[in-house]
C-alpha cells in the first residue's frame, strides 16, 4: 500500500512538471474571447481523454493526473489558489453514514390521531437531512403527481400547493406514458418540493407496486466507491448532515388508508384505479393535519478521499472583486473495464460490470475516456480561465471550480456549495459546461446550435445578459432552451453541477449540446470532437462572464422559475 501511494505521488508530481512546461509555451496571449483557441482545447482535451488518465474514474490515480495537469495550467497563467492553505485543491470527503431514523408522521384526520413511526407503514429517506419538525394542514392529492404536458398528462395544471403537502400514487404513473418519462416518475417527490413550492410529499414506495414494501427513497445514494471489510453505509454523502431537507416520504397502504379515511373517494378505490394506470382524481384532504418529526441519528462508517481544482482570479474594481462569478465543470469521468474479453458460444464478451455502455465492435477498448463527458467541458473552462488572465479583467473575481465525481452523484459541486472557498453568498452567478463537443443525436444541422438550461429560473436579468452576449458575435448561436422545460424528461437541470448552486438560490447558466451514440460508451473519444463548435460555446460563456463580471450590481434573483423552453428566443 505505501509503494502505491508512493509511486503515484511521483507520477502526479511527473504530470505536475510535464503540464507546466506545456503552459508555460501557451502563457503568452492576448486575452480575450478571442484568446480561447481550438489549438489549446485539441492540445489538453488528447491529453485528458487519453488512455494515460485510464478514465478519469473518482478516487483513481488517473483523476489525480487530471487534477495536477489543471492546477499546473493554472499556476503558469498566474492564476491564484483557490484551495484551502494556498492551494489549488479542496480535499472532498465522501462519508458512508449509517443511520438510526426515528422520524415519524402524526397524522391527525377528522379528529382521530395517529403516529406512524419510520418502518411502520411510512418510511423516510435514509438521508433524511437535520432535525425538524414541521406542520401543515393543507394535504392535496395530486393523482399521480405527475407534470408531464408532453406527454398529454399535467396533474399540477391549474392547481397550487405551495406550502403544502403533496401526496400521490401509483408506482408506474398512468397507463401509456412513455418509457422515456420514467426518469420523471422516480422524481415526483422532488419536483413536488421544488418548483411548486410544496413543504413535504408523500407517495408509494419507489419501484414497487402500490402499497407493496420497498425502501421508497426519494433519491438514490450521493455515490459509492469501492467497498471495503467493515460496516456498510446507508448512504453516501458529501453535504452537510444537518442541513434542513424537505421530507420526501413513501407509505404503505395502512398510512394511506387512514389519510383518506374522512374523504369523499376511500383509497381502497384509488388504489385499484392507481394499478391500472387509470385516471385518478386531485382533491384537497379536509380536516387533515400532518406534523413530519425528523429525526435520524448518523454516525460516518468509511470516509474515501477526492478533491475539487479550484483557482481564482482577481477582480479590478476594489468594491466589486469580493464578490464573484463562478464557472464550472466536472474532470471526473468512469473509468476503464476490469474484467477481461473472453470468447463464448455467442460472440466475445468482456466478463464482469463494466463502467458503461460497450459500443458494438469496440469490445477491446476497456477506457471510458470522456472526450465529451467531460473533457469538453474540463478544458472550456480552462480555455476560459486563460483567456481572462492573459487578458483584460473584469470588475468583479472570477471562481473557477473543476469539480471531481460528478459522475458519482455531483460530490465535488455538493460539497463546494456547503462548504465554499469563498463566501457562498458572494457568488453572484454560475456558469456550467457539461458535454458541449458533439452535436445533439450527432445531427448535422446542430453544427450551430447548444441548449441552455435555467438561465431564467432564479434571475431574469442573467437571461437576459446571456442573450445580449450571443447577440455580440458576428454569428451567434443557436440557443436552444427546449430542454429548459421543468417536464422534459431528461430533467437536465437536476443532472449537471450547476443544481448545487441553484439550489443555494445562486443564478446559474448551463450550456450542454446533448447525447450522441457514445455517451457514457468505450467510444467517447477526442478524434470525434467538433473542436470549433466547442470553441465558440466556450467564447460564449466567456462573454457571459465578462458583462456579469462588470454588471454594477449582481443579477436580480426575481425567482420567477423557467418560461423559457421549445421554441422560445429572445429576452424575457
Amino acid at each position: 500500500m505505501k509503494r502505491i501511494r508512493i509511486l503515484t505521488a511521483l507520477v502526479t508530481q511527473v504530470a505536475l512538471v510535464a503540464a507546466f512546461t506545456l503552459g508555460v509555451g501557451h502563457a503568452k496571449s492576448n486575452g480575450g474571447r478571442d484568446g480561447i483557441k481550438v489549438e489549446d482545447l485539441r492540445e489538453w482535451l488528447t491529453y485528458l481523454s487519453s488512455d494515460d488518465l485510464e478514465g478519469r474514474n473518482t478516487y483513481t490515480e488517473g483523476l489525480g493526473l487530471a487534477a495536477g495537469f489543471i492546477s499546473a495550467q493554472l499556476k503558469s497563467w498566474g492564476i491564484k489558489p483557490g484551495g484551502p492553505n494556498g492551494s489549488y485543491f479542496q480535499r472532498v470527503p465522501v462519508q458512508g453514514i449509517k443511520v438510526d431514523n426515528h422520524s415519524t408522521i402524526i397524522a391527525e384526520v377528522n379528529g382521530q390521531t395517529r403516529t406512524f413511526k419510520n418502518g411502520e407503514g411510512v418510511r423516510f429517506p435514509t438521508n433524511s437531512g437535520g432535525k425538524q419538525s414541521l406542520t401543515a394542514s393543507e394535504v392535496e392529492f395530486m393523482g399521480y403527481g405527475l407534470s408531464a404536458p408532453d406527454a398529454g398528462h399535467d396533474d399540477y395544471a391549474g392547481r397550487n400547493v405551495k406550502s403544502k403537502v403533496v401526496v400521490f400514487l401509483g408506482a408506474s404513473g398512468p397507463a401509456g406514458l412513455a418509457p422515456q418519462y420514467r426518469r420523471v416518475v422516480f422524481s415526483r417527490g422532488g419536483f413536488a418540493t421544488g418548483l411548486p413550492g410544496a413543504v413535504a410529499s408523500i407517495g408509494p414506495p419507489r419501484g414497487t407496486g402500490q402499497g407493496g414494501p420497498g425502501r421508497g427513497d426519494g433519491a438514490p445514494p450521493a455515490g459509492s466507491g469501492q467497498q471495503g471489510a467493515g460496516e456498510q453505509p446507508d448512504f453516501t454523502t458529501v453535504e452537510r448532515l444537518d442541513r434542513s431537507v424537505p421530507p420526501q416520504v413513501s407509505a404503505q397502504d395502512d398510512f394511506f388508508e387512514f389519510l383518506f379515511s374522512g374523504a369523499d373517494v376511500k383509497y381502497a378505490e384509488l388504489k385499484e384505479k392507481a394499478a391500472k394506470g387509470d385516471p385518478l382524481p386531485k382533491v384537497s384532504l379536509k380536516n387533515v393535519r400532518l406534523t413530519f418529526n425528523v429525526d435520524a441519528e448518523y454516525r460516518v462508517v468509511r470516509t474515501q478521499y477526492t478533491r475539487n481544482v479550484i483557482g481564482i482570479i482577481e477582480g479590478t474594481d476594489p468594491k466589486l472583486k469580493d464578490t464573484y462569478v463562478a464557472f464550472g465543470a466536472h474532470y471526473d469521468h468512469v473509468g476503464y473495464a476490469e474484467a477481461e474479453v473472453v470468447k463464448t458460444d455467442t460472440g466475445s464478451r468482456r466478463m464482469g460490470r463494466s463502467p458503461g455502455r460497450i459500443t458494438e465492435g469496440a469490445i477491446e477498448d476497456r477506457i471510458w475516456n470522456g472526450a465529451d463527458d467531460d473533457g469538453s467541458g474540463t478544458v472550456s473552462i480552462m480555455a476560459i480561465a486563460k483567456a481572462f488572465a492573459t487578458g483584460t479583467r473584469p470588475r468583479r473575481s472570477l471562481l473557477f471550480v473543476w469539480h471531481a465525481g460528478e459522475e458519482k452523484g455531483l460530490l465535488g459541486s455538493r460539497h463546494f456549495a456547503d462548504f465554499p472557498t469563498v463566501p457562498i453568498d458572494k457568488i453572484v452567478a454560475q456558469v456550467n459546461i457539461d458535454m458541449i463537443g458533439r452535436n445533439d443525436k450527432n445531427d448535422p444541422t446542430k453544427g450551430n446550435s447548444v441548449f441552455v438550461v435555467g438561465s431564467d429560473r432564479i434571475s431574469t436579468e442573467l437571461h437576459n445578459v446571456s442573450i445580449d452576449a450571443n447577440a455580440s458575435f458576428g454569428k451567434p448561436l443557436d440557443l436552444d432552451f427546449a430542454m429548459n422545460d421543468p417536464t422534459d424528461p431528461e430533467q437536465i437541470y437536476y443532472r449537471s453541477d450547476h443544481f448545487s448552486y441553484a439550489a443555494k438560490g445562486i443564478p446559474i447558466i448551463f450550456l450542454y449540446t446533448g447525447t450522441h451514440p457514445d455517451y457514457h460508451a468505450n467510444t467517447d473519444s477526442v478524434e470525434k470532437i467538433l473542436f470549433d463548435k466547442m470553441a465558440r460555446i466556450a467564447q460564449f460563456a466567456y462573454e457571459v462572464g465578462v458583462r456579469v463580471g462588470n454588471l454594477d450590481h449582481a443579477p436580480v434573483r426575481d425567482n420567477k422559475g423557467p418560461r423559457v423552453g421549445k421554441g422560445s428566443s429572445g429576452k424575457l
